[in-house]
């Protein structure tokens, strides 16, 4: 079996995508059992100098949604949107880009390897192929964020394991 660029990203996307929405629910949960406002929860950080929880969980999406769309049009510039501040905003952030993602093409996406891609920021600018700006910048990003997250939700206490990470494992049938 050759694996194809949409297995290599789609589906894991999706898979880490839900496992985000889920953990959205159990720390608006433990919000209201703990007493905090989700304000606390959402504005987290790991450190001093490290983005809160709010803007992991939009960089999660970006990273994968985004990523594709950046590629599809060529550049890719991070979003300088502000995170929703509430949960019900980070979850629409979430379950938007898993419906993006699951609407995706498989013969169009996998077409997008060879693409031109450039990652900008102000004057940075660095040249790829789609495959590699998915696979060496977007990829590592998406798990940086994800991983993030989960980190700044157990940092504050909750009770949450790998299991929680990985989401729903794709097992054969």
């Amino acid at each position: 079996m050759t694996l194809s660029l949409y297995d290599a990203v789609i589906p894991s996307n999706i898979q880490i995508l839900g496992a985000i929405d889920r953990l959205l629910d159990k720390a608006e949960a433990y919000a209201a059992e703990k007493g905090m406002s989700a304000a606390e929860l959402i504005d987290a950080r790991l450190a001093p100098d490290m983005l809160p929880f709010g803007y992991q969980v939009k960089s999660v999406a970006e990273h994968s949604v985004g990523g594709i769309e950046g590629v599809r049009g060529g550049n890719f510039s991070p979003s300088m949107v502000p995170w929703p501040t509430n949960f019900a905003g980070l979850h629409e952030r979430i379950r938007g880009a898993i419906a993006a993602l699951e609407a995706v093409d498989r013969a169009e996406f996998d077409a997008l390897v060879d693409k031109d891609t450039q990652f900008s920021m102000g004057e940075l600018r660095m040249p790829f192929t789609g495959a590699q700006f998915l696979l060496s910048f977007s990829q590592p990003n998406f798990y940086f964020h994800a991983t993030t997250a989960y980190a700044i939700l157990r940092a504050q206490g909750m009770k949450i394991g790998k299991r929680d990470f990985l989401g729903a494992l794709r097992m054969k049938a």
